[in-house]
């Protein structure tokens, strides 16, 4: 029998009971005691601080699923690659432990018959289908190279963050919890934002110290570069971080949280404030530009321009006037040549990652229909690793894997065109379906430049990615259910 939380505190205080709730108290907080000062003399004061926290957390999350959201965005947002202070190997991330909680409650919710139905939603067959080729490509892989616990683990975190497309659309059923998680998300890519302009604004030994205290929670390795400079020549331009220890990286999540914002400044049923969202999307795109990503910048522009021609024409102008301003102010023109450079083909980066997308297709061409898995090439002249989603895609997972991703995406914005004419009528559920789907875009357009949507060591990217897929997924179901209900 379940006790609500009045039953709990008639039982407490009930005379007849009081003895006994002081007796079962008094136990716990011995055994509570005696367990923490073991820990303590074990490991740190720190750890056990770090695991009651994390504890109470859980328990809370119990009570409500939206906590484990936060923390997982939250993670995602300030410390993507954290790991706990733990004296063990592997150690696990932050990000970990939140999207076990997240997985944890889900399952209690389902065990406990608070949820009695699944959802597959509109791409559940198409997604279970990619995690399934993942899955067949990595046991494939593993005929030719041997499995090593960082691989398997980091393999593990990718296949958590597919199925976090299910937990998503059978978890986020109406839409006040979808905008509370959409301000969220929104809110931590303004904060994101923040850290890595005021980490590129002091001086460089004031922010090398504060990224090397990171170390703590399992950052930057001895001999890591810290600070990131065009093609890493010290002499050229820095390029912004923030705690995404790569500026790519940085620049990948800064095309998914742009283009959720923009959508929120330009309608009437925003989520947050004007003056919030605009102050949101200075902060996101001056860190986007200190990035000096371009892939990332032609990705947003891409979502941006696709906002603008679709839905918000007035984007377009506000678009014009931005690159006039990056054409044509001082400060930007060495951003400016760097971009040039990179169309030409000059640049030394630009020239490697040609070099890749050869190396990447020779590796296709021999193993085209299952790839090669995600535990190394079978051939001592090839090699997995290029800056591009799609070919990376193909090289672990063959061109059925890769198709099965296309088929994915052409799911998501088949289903979104079915509900095209009626989003208009959808109220504050509009901005936020016209963002995510803009993003995804963003995101795919960006995955012809680099590779952080999918690849293994860059566990935060993929989950963001597959967040979104998600609570794209979602905003249609709500946008088509809606519009049934109208008409009945």
């Amino acid at each position: 029998m379940r006790l609500s939380q009045t039953t709990w505190a008639r039982f407490l205080l009930d005379a007849r009971h009081r003895g006994l709730a002081v007796l079962a108290l008094f136990a716990l907080a011995v055994i509570a005691g005696l367990a923490g000062g073991w820990l303590m003399t074990v490991v740190s004061a720190a750890i056990v601080a770090a695991l009651v926290l994390a504890l109470v957390g859980g328990l809370w999350a119990l009570r409500d699923i939206e906590i484990g959201y936060a923390a997982m965005i939250g993670v995602i947002a300030l410390l993507p690659f954290g790991t706990l202070p733990v004296p063990f190997s592997p150690k696990p991330t932050f990000l970990d432990l939140a999207m076990l909680l997240l997985f944890g409650v889900w399952a209690v919710q389902v065990v406990t018959r608070l949820q009695q139905d699944f959802i597959g939603g509109p791409l559940g067959m198409w997604v279970l289908a990619f995690f399934l080729f993942a899955v067949g490509a990595f046991v494939f892989g593993l005929s030719h190279a041997s499995l090593d616990p960082k691989t398997a683990r980091r393999f593990v975190e990718i296949l958590l963050s597919i199925l976090m497309y299910f937990l998503i659309v059978n978890t986020v059923r109406d839409e006040a919890r979808l905008q509370r998680i959409t301000r969220l998300v929104i809110l931590g890519g303004a904060a994101t934002a923040l850290i890595a302009i005021v980490l590129y604004l002091l001086p460089d030994q004031t922010t090398l110290k504060i990224l090397l205290s990171l170390q703590r929670v399992g950052y930057y390795p001895e001999g890591g570069a810290i600070l990131r400079y065009i093609n890493d020549d010290p002499s050229l331009p820095q390029r912004a971080t923030g705690t995404a220890v790569d500026p790519n990286a940085l620049g990948a999540f800064l095309i998914m949280t742009i283009a959720l914002a923009v959508p929120q400044f330009c309608s009437k049923q925003r989520l947050l404030p004007r003056w919030l969202v605009t102050v949101a999307l200075g902060l996101m795109g001056l860190a986007l530009l200190l990035t000096i990503s371009r892939g990332a910048f032609v990705a947003t522009a891409a979502a941006v321009l696709a906002l603008g021609v679709l839905r918000y024409p007035r984007l377009l102008l506000i678009l014009a006037i931005v690159l006039a301003v990056i054409l044509l102010i001082p400060w930007t023109q060495s951003y400016v040549a760097h971009f040039i450079e990179g169309l030409r083909g000059e640049d030394l980066a630009t020239q490697m990652r040609f070099g890749e997308y050869k190396d990447a297709l020779i590796l296709i061409q021999r193993y085209p229909v299952l790839g090669v898995g995600f535990s190394g090439s079978p051939d001592i002249d090839t090699y997995i690793g290029v800056s591009n989603m799609y070919l990376l895609i193909a090289e672990e997972m063959g061109l059925v894997g890769l198709a099965a991703f296309v088929a994915i995406m052409a799911a998501l914005y088949i289903a979104a065109a079915r509900v095209y004419q009626r989003i208009s009528e959808s109220g504050s559920l509009e901005p936020i379906w016209w963002g995510l789907h803009a993003a995804i875009l963003g995101a795919l357009v960006g995955g012809v430049f680099d590779h952080y949507f999918f690849n293994l060591d860059f566990h935060p990217s993929v989950a963001f990615f597959w967040l979104y897929l998600g609570l794209a997924a979602v905003t249609t179901t709500l946008v088509k259910r809606d519009a049934i209900g109208d008409k009945q």
